[in-house]
């Protein structure tokens, strides 16, 4: 047991002892410590493991309104209380990091809400708004929680490990019971929860990283340190089983980073090792079934092929756990020495260097060589009319139909280069661009969706909130040993010396690795993971996975300096005087001055109000679905719901055409056509706005051939349908019309049609 002497490496690397343990707190307790009793850390873990939950199952992918709707508004509501709490409650002395993150967001925000004013899509513009919101709020919280509860940061870790396990192990579970779970998947790759299998992967690589601290950090429980190595197995099987090479390359990354910038390596190598090995022998295992690897696989089948990997599984993880018990057992009895450590690190950085030596040889060799391997590989990579299909080889392939995405994306951000199509606006605005008929909503890659969205301002906005997060988050990670001193800084000093990113040092020597200094550390790694794959895919558009990410950049951004002083002296002071209670008293409401009550107030009032707003076009389809519901049997109430979803979201052109239905069938086709056409005058780029004006015109010249032009009659039909066609050339493609797409025969049909009927 450690003792108040001077500290050793274990206990420079763990941190204070925790409360209850007869040993005085750390001065750097919580603000709100009085109100949080004790350091106990199982319900905070708990709590943080269920909101990503919540967000991960009902949100899913985020491409269904409603649940994605429920999901903005609980966030927004909920941040907007914490913020007020913090605000209230917290004493006001320290100073506030994290606002110019905030800020900045708030403004990316701001943008993309006022986009609706230039956006080919509107009311898809008005709901990203909402999305972002929700964002904002999410990211808010979270600086004002490192600020109000730092030392709660392990639960922060150990909630995204929790939650990606049972995402993960939800995931596994639809293969192994199919027939229960998903019965009617036929796709091979894991994407449930999701719906999404890169998704799903992203959620495995980012629950690598924080089991790399669990399973490596020398302060904690040592059980909860070997359960690390069975999360470990089970989320490394999904992010293979998931197919998702961005995932994996986002993975690489991040723990290449961690190993560079955390000094717990033989640690972490014992725990991904461990995992890598047992997760290889499942996975091999799954990729010689055809029953798991092939797509359309019957359901008897795939249910026998099932029950053997979930065998599997449950082998690997009793296995792994007995490792991690093994081995939390051999180095809590005794750390290894110093040279045995430097021996072995020396030993894996031989081994990675064979490893690469190797493959060059293996490529040099090849019959293309390393030169023509490598410029094969660029061309695959920007092909646009690459094909990969989803097998186990997809994992090892370089070809991806991201190059078409971004290759579009491009050409949407040439035609609009200052501020974009509109938050969204992509999916529409690619359409006059696009060489084959792939329906996508997204560019796969915030970098061209923000170019072709938000243009070059969209683009420098968010350039700008990332250089602001990533000085704000170095303050508490400092992740290259180094710091930035500024003229006020040393003048408060005294000192005579130039500011600039000087060395990272406390009393002249190396600043220590604290354990929270490492959870940090660990928390930019979740982030850079996510920030990677956010790069080559849309998964910025994913509530789960976004969620996990804004909160470990909002801790980060709002957490500030670590404690400078050292683990000895904090120590010496503690045992001499005793924990500051003023650090630790929350305030009490006698003491909140009007300044913070208003600004407590107005946080909360905002955050309502951004639920409102979020709500609207859930509001609106609610409204126009039961229109369409009451058409048959209550026609003036028809008519009053379809009016109230026009209101309620007046961008949303479904609402419009609900509200052109119900005036079509109430005999009023003269003001169905003025709503069709307040339709395409809302949504001029939008090919589905001009193709129900151009049907329902055809629809009047085949009833009434010598109509009047204001009821739609001549060949107005030819030209609606014809905007239709030019804005989406492949709706009517040869390719989509010999494959039987029932939809570019119906429209092909149409315009033929169109063509026949005489003119007046």
């Amino acid at each position: 047991m450690s003792t108040l002497t001077a500290p050793t490496d274990h206990q420079l690397e763990a941190g204070p002892p925790p409360s209850g343990s007869g040993a005085p707190e750390a001065r750097g307790r919580a603000p709100l410590g009085g109100l949080l009793r004790g350091s106990a850390l199982w319900w905070p873990t708990i709590l943080i493991a269920g909101a990503i939950c919540f967000v991960t199952f009902v949100a899913g992918g985020g491409l269904h309104l409603g649940p994605t709707t429920a999901v903005e508004m609980a966030l927004t509501i909920a941040s907007g209380l914490i913020v007020a709490t913090t605000i209230v409650l917290v004493p006001p002395r320290a100073r506030v990091y994290g606002l110019w993150s905030v800020g900045l967001l708030l403004a990316f925000t701001a943008l993309t809400g006022l986009s609706v004013v230039w956006s080919v899509l509107p009311n898809e513009s008005f709901k990203d708004a909402g999305r972002l919101l929700a964002y904002s709020g999410v990211f808010a919280a979270s600086v004002a929680l490192a600020r109000a509860v730092p030392t709660r940061w392990p639960a922060v870790l150990g909630g995204i490990a929790l939650a990606a396990v049972v995402v993960c192990g939800y995931a596994l579970l639809t293969k192994v019971f199919p027939s229960q779970l998903d019965a009617n998947d036929v796709y091979a790759r894991l994407r449930a929860p999701y719906d999404y299998w890169n998704a799903t992967g992203l959620t495995a690589a980012m629950g690598v990283i924080c089991c790399l601290w669990l399973g490596a950090r020398r302060s904690g429980h040592a059980l909860l340190s070997a359960l690390a190595y069975p999360a470990m197995g089970l989320l490394l099987v999904t992010l293979l089983l998931a197919y998702s090479r961005g995932a994996l390359v986002a993975l690489a990354l991040g723990v290449a980073l961690w190993f560079c910038i955390v000094p717990l390596r033989l640690r972490g190598v014992a725990v991904l090792a461990a995992g890598t090995i047992g997760a290889s022998l499942v996975v091999g295992w799954d990729f010689s079934q055809p029953a798991l690897t092939t797509e359309g696989v019957l359901l008897g089948t795939r249910v026998t092929a099932g029950r053997e990997l979930g065998a599997l599984l449950v082998a690997m993880l009793i296995l792994l756990t007995l490792v991690g018990l093994a081995v939390g057992f051999f180095t809590g009895r005794q750390a290894p020495r110093q040279r045995l450590r430097r021996d072995a690190g020396a030993a894996l950085l031989a081994l990675m260097a064979v490893a690469v030596i190797a493959l060059a040889g293996a490529l040099a060799v090849s019959h293309r060589g390393l030169p023509g391997t490598i410029s094969h590989g660029f061309h695959s990579l920007t092909d646009t009319n690459a094909k990969v299909s989803n097998t186990p080889g997809r994992l090892t392939a370089v070809a991806s139909v991201r190059a078409r995405y971004w290759n579009e994306a491009l050409q949407v951000f040439k035609a609009h280069p200052v501020l974009g199509a509109g938050a969204e606006g992509y999916r529409a605005a690619r359409l006059r661009y696009r060489t084959a008929p792939i329906e996508v909503r997204h560019a796969h890659g915030f970098v061209v969706q923000t170019l072709a969205d938000l243009g070059l301002v969209g683009l420098a906005l968010a350039l700008t909130l990332l250089v602001a997060w990533m000085a704000a988050a170095g303050r508490s990670t400092h992740p290259f040993n180094r710091r930035w001193t500024s003229w006020r800084a040393l003048a408060d000093r005294g000192s005579g010396e130039r500011p600039g990113w000087r060395s990272f040092r406390i009393a002249g020597r190396p600043a220590p690795y604290s354990a929270e200094r490492i959870g940090t550390l660990s928390m930019l790694c979740v982030v850079v993971v996510f920030g990677i794959h956010s790069l080559v895919d849309w998964t910025w558009y994913v509530p789960g996975d976004a969620f996990v990410a804004l909160l470990c950049a909002g801790w980060l951004a709002g957490r500030g300096p670590l404690d400078p002083t050292t683990a000895d002296e904090r120590a010496g002071e503690q045992a001499i005087s005793g924990p500051d209670p003023e650090a630790t008293r929350p305030r009490s409401l006698r003491e909140l001055d009007p300044m913070h009550a208003f600004v407590a107030c107005a946080a909360v009032i905002a955050a309502l109000l951004a639920a409102w707003v979020q709500w609207q076009p859930q509001s609106s389809e609610n409204a126009s679905q039961e229109a369409l519901s009451l058409l048959a049997s209550n026609t003036a109430a028809a008519s009053s719901a379809a009016q109230t979803g026009v209101t309620r979201d007046p961008l949303s052109v479904q609402a419009l055409f609900a509200l052109a239905t119900v005036q079509q069938q109430t005999d009023d086709p003269a003001l169905a056509r003025v709503t069709l056409q307040h339709a395409v005058r809302l949504q001029p780029s939008n090919p589905e706005t001009w193709l129900r004006l151009g049907e329902y015109d055809l629809a009047a010249d085949r009833s009434t051939p010598r109509a009047s032009a204001a009821e739609g009659g001549g060949r107005s039909a030819v030209s609606e349908l014809g905007a239709s066609i030019y804005l989406n050339p492949e709706s009517i493609s040869p390719e989509a019309v010999a494959a039987g797409n029932p939809e570019a025969i119906a429209i092909q049909n149409d315009y033929v049609e169109a063509l026949r009927v005489p003119a007046n």
